[in-house]
């Protein structure tokens, strides 16, 4: 038997069995193994785009709520600064007719104090006018009481009204 780099036939024969098992094995494991595998790849592969996809849609999204958020915190600062000046100018309308309302009450708190000045004037002039014909009265029964001449009766007159003063009478 002639010999093929001296190998013996046994062993060749045991070598292409062996890549022959080999390679039944890769195919069947291949089919077994690898195609699974690859596609368990292939979906992790779609759910990764998938998420990327999504993630970029979300920040679109994001973005545009924040730039509608953005013109509705200026509308809103425009809308403030407009409340307060509504605000302002009630607040100015309303103190000025607190102001007009105060200067009408202390008008019409005058106008009664000057009121009632006048007529307790009034009353304390008709008193003065009682007491000076009680002591009128008085001075005329003295008078007649003691038989005075005028003369005398002239001087008691001038003496009274001294006393009483002359804004009596004026008044």
């Amino acid at each position: 038997m002639e010999r093929i780099f001296d190998l013996d036939p046994q062993l060749i024969q045991d070598a292409l069995f062996l890549a022959v098992n080999i390679f039944i094995l890769f195919i069947a494991g291949s089919y077994l193994l690898y195609n699974p595998v690859r596609n368990l790849l292939k979906k992790r592969q779609d759910l990764i785009e998938a998420d990327l996809e999504t993630a970029r849609k979300d920040k679109e999204d994001a973005a545009a709520l924040k730039s509608e958020y953005d013109a509705r915190i200026k509308t809103a600062h425009k809308d403030a600064d407009v409340i307060l000046a509504d605000a302002r100018k009630k607040a100015l309308l309303k103190e000025a007719r607190i102001v007009e309302e105060a200067k009408t009450e202390a008008a019409r708190i005058i106008e009664r104090a000057n009121t009632e000045a006048e007529l307790e004037k009034k009353r304390v002039a008709d008193d003065m006018k009682k007491e000076m014909i009680t002591v009128a009265a008085a001075m005329a029964g003295k008078v007649i009481s003691a038989s005075i001449d005028t003369q005398i009766q002239e001087s008691l007159v001038e003496e009274t009204l001294n006393e009483m003063g002359e804004e009596t009478w004026q008044s």
